[in-house]
């Protein structure tokens, strides 16, 4: 389910549906590895991996999310074809220094890399402890402030998805852009994503950022400063508040504000989809968020239904990704397989989310839809690419 497309670090700090089976495992042609940044493997006999889930624990949530992650990489294993992974999961119970101790004893028991943990502290403390051991760990944490090393991230970044959302925002004449942040670490690190992503895009311009306080007090007094940015030039509102957090409340007041949505493109930098009952929003038709390939997803979700009687976690699919993409790069046969050349090969991978490659950086760039809120639908209007060489990239 997986392909390596055709193309030739800093110290660690811290049976198929149609469509499965057009994407069954395909190494084309990896790059050749430098010479070091991974173990050297056997690839005609079992790879062990590692899978470190946050089970083990009392948090319910955090259980069912391991069993998910575990289900989605047995799916993938039984999607390889010619190549035998030997998965062993282990718990660290969501805790930094249980992920550290469990990464350890996974490469005592052989792994050659390790698939999480979840959390960014977690996956820092495991890649710190097995560095010395130089093995590379694939986390399924978005936190690019812990990537780097031996550790990279599977978890689509803040600026992966901003610089996707004003790319389409400059192409369709919306990219004079106001942002509307909390002063939170994470509104911080979003409102920075996309700046950063302004100003890598032609057409692209930044009328103000605004930021507010985490609080109904704070939404209500930035409403005239992101009003006033419109009225000065402004065509496109970009938001990073979540549909659980400010979000409904923000798009309310600035639509009453006379900012309306059907003039000033409303965009987010999370789902606006999750939890449906978002799209009901009468202020949010019309805005834009980025998500995964659609039908890709889909694919994955029925294939995973089907097998285990449930819908996986909406990170399971990086569990997935990780497994098969890890397999691609075993199949080419080469004993530097899991370095950090061979992960980071330029043309990436395609998955259940679409196509994603890793940077040296241990971030990652990931093909994504540009999807629009229309009569409480969502529609896709800029569909995700499918190699790194088409659209966004």
């Amino acid at each position: 389910m997986f392909a390596v497309f055709r193309n030739a670090r800093k110290t660690a700090r811290r049976t198929l549906p149609p469509l499965f089976a057009a994407l069954s495992l395909s190494a084309l042609a990896a790059c050749v590895p430098g010479p070091s940044g991974g173990p050297s493997i056997n690839t005609s006999r079992p790879v062990p991996v590692a899978l470190l889930v946050p089970g083990g624990g009392e948090n319910a949530g955090d259980i069912i999310l391991a069993q998910s992650l575990q289900n989605a990489a047995r799916l993938a294993i039984a999607d390889l074809e010619g190549v035998n992974i030997e998965l062993r999961v282990y718990n660290t119970a969501g805790d930094a220094t249980q992920a550290a101790n469990q990464a350890v004893e996974a490469v005592n028991d052989g792994a050659k890399i390790i698939l999480g943990p979840v959390y960014s502290a977690s996956a820092n403390a495991a890649a710190v402890a097995v560095a010395p051991r130089g093995v590379n760990v694939l986390s399924f944490s978005n936190n690019t402030q812990v990537a780097g090393g031996n550790l990279f991230i599977l978890g689509t970044t803040f600026q992966n998805t901003a610089e996707r959302l004003i790319g389409h925002a400059a192409a369709q004449g919306k990219g004079d852009v106001v942002i509307a942040h909390d002063t939170s670490v994470a509104g911080n690190l979003a409102r920075d994503a996309i700046q950063n992503a302004i100003l890598r895009t032609p057409g692209a311009n930044l009328t103000a950022a605004v930021p507010y306080e985490r609080s109904q007090q704070g939404v209500i007094q930035a409403i005239p400063q992101v009003r006033s940015a419109v009225a000065g030039g402004a065509s496109s509102v970009f938001m990073t508040a979540n549909t659980e957090g400010a979000l409904p409340l923000l798009t309310q007041l600035l639509d009453e504000a006379g900012v309306e949505p059907t003039e000033t493109q409303y965009i987010g930098l999370t789902r606006w989809d999750v939890p449906p009952q978002t799209l009901e929003l009468p202020s949010v038709q019309g805005g834009w968020f980025a998500k995964p390939d659609p039908a890709l997803t889909q694919a994955f979700s029925s294939r995973y239904s089907a097998a285990y009687g449930a819908t996986p976690h909406p990170i399971g699919g990086l569990a997935y990704d990780g497994i098969a993409a890890i397999g691609a790069l075993v199949q080419a046969g080469n004993s530097d397989a899991l370095t950090a050349g061979a992960l980071t090969q330029g043309a990436g991978f395609q998955g259940v989310t679409g196509i994603f490659r890793l940077r040296a950086d241990g971030t990652n760039e990931r093909g994504l839809a540009v999807a629009q809120i229309q009569d409480k639908q969502v529609v896709i209007v800029d569909p995700a690419p499918r190699s790194f060489a088409g659209n966004g990239f």
